[in-house]
């Protein structure tokens, strides 16, 4: 164990106060100094941290214990929402923050620490030879929250060892024991979604073609594919603007009627919506700005549930895609996150007497809950707060349908690393295969092959110009493949590669060439500009 005892308290706890760290005096298993208290209290999954203080605002919650010496461990690092083609394996690296949790191998066995989902704080940790910190961060935006007289339970710390287990069977296990109740789909995920060809240039005329074309690729598979309608119908200028949803732009009309010309090609309707953005007026407070949504308030909720019920039950979509949030509290992406998770634009809310990740919460279960029978896919959101109230989430950022570069390190990154949640923790979507002229197709082939045979959802970006009749045959395969309940694929050599080459694919082993004929990236970085 990394810890000689997983269920000790740890050997000191500091809290910011007022943007002051104070050090709290051990009595027990609780530390305090005057009205302020964290407590470690046992419990059959692992040992829940608990603060009060009714007078100070608290900032953060630093732990510290001492660890069991591992030479030249190798440590999985997570991410605070999607991966950005950095999630590996590697030796201590100092102030490598690790969000939510992280695995340590060292040759013999893997040991996981980690938090809880959906815990009422953002946890990361810090590892050295010597130390395990863990930070929780409890504040309000970018202040400290005021709890008042109320106690708030901020996480539930999970501690295993495991032998006799490969790395990713161990890493398997340990995700389980994180999520108690993931939600998973009842059907395998898998069809068509239009933004990595279409890039916001779609329209009811490109989504009738594309469900038609859909509908023609799984004609007789018993479980039914998705076409899901991406940001296009809700940007104006090339500016995913959000909402109101009850209209969409002049390409697209009325879009009961789009909804329903899905359905009658025989494939079910599914739809991009961004919760936290508007142009439309709302009471004073319900707003950040001109556009951003404060989730803390009231309005500003039933807004959003208004939204989604709209979406579910005017129009008749069955899956909706909601994305941005993170970006949308915090103002910055979560890559950018790792030094310091605020920034000047981090919103400032109506409500202090919650944490940021208690008001995520709230907002993530007012999707679920006013969603009724959809299916929600969380695309930008965090994933230790998703868990348990998305069917599917998007692990990755954005793969592309104009650089292969970048679908290697997004898509193929992240599928490997993020594996183990799927099934643990919701259905695991690394994204899409950009399906276009501008990525070579003997490239593309290969995403599109281990993609559709990884277990995991499968969607593609189909361009109309570029399905030939070798791409149609071979997406005809891939979907008869996705659409069935199939094992989870396993990276057999991502200790040392950060781009799996080799995988378990229906206890068989089979090996992908990335970089064979893949083209060289010349001094620009490959990245598709965001829809912001």
């Amino acid at each position: 164990m990394i810890f000689s005892d997983e269920t000790r308290p740890p050997k000191s706890v500091t809290v910011v106060v007022e943007d002051e760290p104070v050090q709290l005096s051990r009595a027990g298993a609780e530390f305090g100094r005057g009205e302020v208290a964290v407590e470690f209290l046992s419990e059959d999954r692992g040992t829940a941290l608990r603060l009060s203080s009714p007078r100070g605002d608290i900032g953060w919650i630093i732990c510290r214990w001492d660890t069991c010496a591992v030479d030249e461990p190798l440590i999985l690092n997570d991410h605070w929402e999607r991966g950005y083609g950095d999630l590996s394996w590697r030796g201590y690296v100092p102030r490598r923050m690790l969000p939510w949790y992280f695995l340590l191998h060292d040759g013999s066995r893997t040991c996981g620490v980690g938090v809880v989902v959906q815990p009422n704080a953002f946890c990361f940790w810090d590892l050295t030879p010597r130390e395990l910190v863990l930070v929780c961060d409890v504040r309000n935006g970018r202040r400290p929250v005021r709890l008042g007289n109320r106690r708030l339970d901020v996480c539930t710390i999970v501690s295993r060892s495991y032998e006799g287990l490969s790395p990713f069977a161990a890493t398997c296990e340990f995700c389980k024991q994180l999520c108690e109740r993931p939600l998973t789909p009842d059907r395998p995920i898998y069809g068509f979604n239009d933004w990595l060809c279409a890039y916001g240039r779609n329209s009811a005329t490109s989504v009738r073609r594309d469900a038609a074309t859909l509908a023609s690729l799984t004609e007789g598979l018993a479980a039914r594919p998705y076409c899901v309608i991406d940001a296009g119908w809700l940007m104006t200028d090339g500016v995913a603007s959000g909402g109101p949803v009850t209209r969409a732009n002049h390409k697209f009309g009325d879009m009961k009627v789009v909804a329903d010309s899905i359905k009658d090609a025989g494939v079910h309707p599914g739809i991009w919506m961004r919760p936290l953005a508007t142009v439309e007026k709302l009471p004073e407070g319900a707003k950040i700005d001109h556009r951003r949504l404060d989730p803390s308030h009231p309005v500003a909720l039933r807004y959003v549930a208004e939204s989604i019920r709209h979406l579910v039950c005017d129009w008749g979509f069955e899956l909706i895609k909601h994305d941005f949030s993170t970006f949308d509290v915090f103002g910055k992406w979560g890559f950018r996150m790792l030094d310091c998770m605020t920034g000047p634009n981090t919103m400032t809310f109506q409500d202090k007497s919650k944490t940021t990740a208690e008001i995520i919460l709230e907002l993530y279960r007012v999707i679920r809950d006013s969603a009724g029978g959809a299916v929600i896919l969380g695309c930008n959101t965090f994933s230790h707060l998703a868990a348990g109230l998305v069917e599917i989430q998007r692990t990755g950022d954005d793969t592309s349908g104009r650089e292969w570069e970048r679908t290697l390190r997004m898509g193929v990154n992240t599928l490997a690393f993020r594996m183990p949640q799927h099934r643990s923790f919701y259905a695991a979507d690394a994204d899409c295969v950009g399906l276009t002229r501008e990525v070579p197709w003997r490239l593309n082939r290969r995403w599109l092959d281990l993609l559709a045979k990884s277990g995991t959802p499968l969607f593609v970006s189909a361009a109309p110009d570029a399905l030939g009749r070798d791409q149609r045959s071979a997406l005809k395969d891939a979907f008869a493949t996705a659409s069935l309940n199939r094992p989870t694929a396993e990276p057999l050599d991502w200790l040392i590669n950060t781009l799996p080459r080799v995988w378990r694919i229906d206890g068989k082993t089979t090996s992908y060439d990335w970089f064979t004929d893949a083209p060289v990236v010349l001094g620009q970085p490959a990245a598709d500009d965001p829809l912001d």
